[in-house]
Formats: structure tokens, sequence, C-alpha cells
């Protein structure tokens, strides 16, 4: 039997690695494509301009919902039941920390970081720098436990960034209206579901606990068509990581008459 994961009975590698391969490209690669998002997200989040087109509803999801006085007219889909916010806190305060959490806590995205940013491991046969083990057994790590919860509002905000997307198809005098970037907010939320819905925890509320899938078909049912959808969560993850950016890329060229949208229906 193989040892058990502890202190004593880890592998230990002479060197500092027994790698002949550039086995180092994959998790830079991996590092340089989550930072360029964290800093995209973190300025874009507290900017406070060109993210809604009052001509179209066009509302960018960093800034979803958007619930105080401090948002501009129109973009506050849901009303305006806080005051004015100070600067240092983002107007779409109720979602992001949770969105934050649910990423953070994500079982892909916990293999990423701890790979290529905490080197735990940073791949096989290669030193990590770590001289103690303890899992997820203690803080911060223990907080990842805390990923179904995340998930539950995570699915709540998918919802409202359905609606938004429903929302933004408004003509420029009113009515019905359609132009690219109603495209762009309805693929951007459908991938947002799709990663949503193939997460681990989705797939334990749908089929977990059940003892026979054959008394469940309906469940199990679910369940399958979860797990297929589970294959694909590493690639969703970093989809749509993209078309949020694409997104409020768009909405923010639109808001600042940079770009104009191109209109199929007005």
């Amino acid at each position: 039997m193989s040892a058990p994961a502890t202190e004593a009975g880890r592998a230990r590698v002479a060197g500092r690695t027994l790698r002949t391969d550039r086995w180092w490209v994959p998790p830079l690669i991996t590092t340089l494509g989550l930072a360029t998002f964290v800093i995209y997200a973190g300025i874009r989040s507290f900017v406070r301009s060109a993210y809604y087109v009052p001509e179209y509803h066009y509302l960018t999801p960093f800034y979803s919902p958007c619930l105080s006085d401090s948002c501009v007219p129109g973009s506050s889909h849901f009303g305006t039941p806080f005051g004015e916010l100070p600067g240092w806190i983002p107007l779409a305060f109720l979602s992001l920390p949770f969105l934050l959490g649910f990423r953070l806590t994500c079982y892909y995205y916990r293999k990423a970081y701890y790979r290529s940013v905490w080197f735990s491991p940073p791949a096989c046969a290669v030193t990590e720098p770590h001289g103690r083990y303890t899992g997820e057994t203690r803080l911060p790590l223990i907080l990842q436990n805390a990923h179904r919860y995340f998930f539950y509002v995570a699915a709540i905000i998918s919802v409202i960034n359905t609606y938004d997307a429903i929302v933004a198809f408004h003509g420029r005098t009113g009515g019905f209206g359609f132009g690219l970037g109603n495209l762009i907010l309805l693929g951007n939320v459908i991938m947002l579901w799709a990663y949503t819905v193939s997460c681990h925890s989705c797939r334990h509320v749908v089929g977990g606990r059940l003892k026979h899938f054959s008394r469940h078909p309906v469940r199990y049912w679910m369940w399958t068509q979860v797990t297929r959808l589970n294959n694909r969560h590493m690639m969703l993850a970093w989809i749509t990581l993209g078309t949020l950016v694409v997104t409020d890329l768009y909405v923010m060229l639109v808001a600042s008459d940079v770009i104009p949208d191109l209109r199929f229906i007005d």
C-alpha cells in the first residue's frame, strides 16, 4: 500500500526536478491568464464609468446588480435600496464577493492556483517549496469547504445576469431591439450557466446521497446531463473568464462612444 499523504510519507525528490521537459510552461501560462483577468476585473469593478449603455440597456456583468444611488440612471434593474457608496466599494458589492468566492473555491481553480501560484505541487517529479502538507484542514484553506454555498448564490446571480440579458433587447426609441451587444450578452450568460451547472456541487445537488438511481429516474437523468458538462468544467472555467472580459469590454467601448453598436433590429 502507498504511504499516506503526510510529511513523513511524502515522496522525496533528490534534486530540484527529475523532469527534462519544460514543465514550467503550463503553470506560467495559467498564472499569467489568471493574473490578467484579476487585474482587468479589479480595475473595471472600481472605475465606475462606461458600464451601462442607456440606449439599449446594456449592463456589464461586473456591475450587476447595481443597487445603490451611485449607479447611473437606468442601470438599476432592481431598484436602489442602498444610498450613495464611497468610491472604495464596488457598485456590485453584493454579487462580486460571492462570485469571487465561487471561483476561488471551485475545484478546477483550486487545482490551477495550487499548482501554478502556490506550487503545491508545481508538477509531477518537481520539488515543491513547502516543508509541510496540511491539506484543506486549517485556515485559510478549510474555507474551501464553503464552495457549495457559494454555488447557491452564484446560481441566483446567473438568474440576475439572465434578466439583464433579456432586458437588453431594447430599441433606441423603445420597444424591441436587437444588436451585436445582445449576442455578446446572451452568449456570456449561456456560458456562465454552463460553467455554473457543470460545477461539482451542482452534480452533488442533483444526484448526491442517492443509493439507487433506478428509483429516481428524473434525478438520474439530471445527474447524467450535469456529469457530461462536468467533464468540460475546466474548459468552461476558462471560456467564462474570456466571455466576461469580452462582454465588459464591448459594453465599455459602446458606452464610451468609441464604437457604435451594430444593430440588426432597432
